[in-house]
């Protein structure tokens, strides 16, 4: 199962099934079942949980709290992970990138999903295969830019 809530920013009907619905596809592309929760926040929450749990005093669009540590697995629930994504960050980066706020909420998610799954993009090589994952769930789902 996948939750999306917000406690602090209000987000509309159709970004929340949005957003669920880009997750589930990242989880569908990599053959992959779990639960995870998605939160939608501001970006000073944003700012202290990157500070106090990444080191980074900044605001980040989205950060990632896997279940796990060291090697890749369900917890014995299936529980992945939390997602929490800037609300006020993504609407800059569609601004930005000149696509809708709901395409940028979707590549989050997927790019979050992605991150729990074990994906990063330290390398120039990890960032592209990333990117190319990303593409992919997103168009499978018909969200383009």
């Amino acid at each position: 199962m996948i939750d999306v809530f917000s406690e602090t920013v209000p987000i509309s009907e159709e970004e929340r099934t949005g957003i669920a619905r880009a997750a589930e596809a990242a989880l569908f592309s990599e053959e992959r079942d779990g639960d995870l929760t998605i939160l939608i926040d501001t970006p000073e929450r944003i700012q202290t949980l990157n500070r106090d749990f990444r080191g980074v005093d900044r605001v980040t669009d989205v950060l990632t709290f896997p279940a796990w540590e060291g090697e890749i697995s369900l917890s014995a629930d299936g529980y992945l992970g939390d997602i929490m994504i800037c609300y006020e960050r993504a609407q800059e980066q569609a601004e930005e990138y000149g696509h809708s706020l709901l395409r940028e909420l979707s590549f989050l998610a997927v790019h979050g999903v992605l991150h729990l799954l074990g994906y990063d993009h330290m390398t120039e090589a990890d960032e592209r295969v990333m990117r190319e994952k990303q593409t992919a769930i997103l168009e499978s789902i018909g969200v383009t830019r």
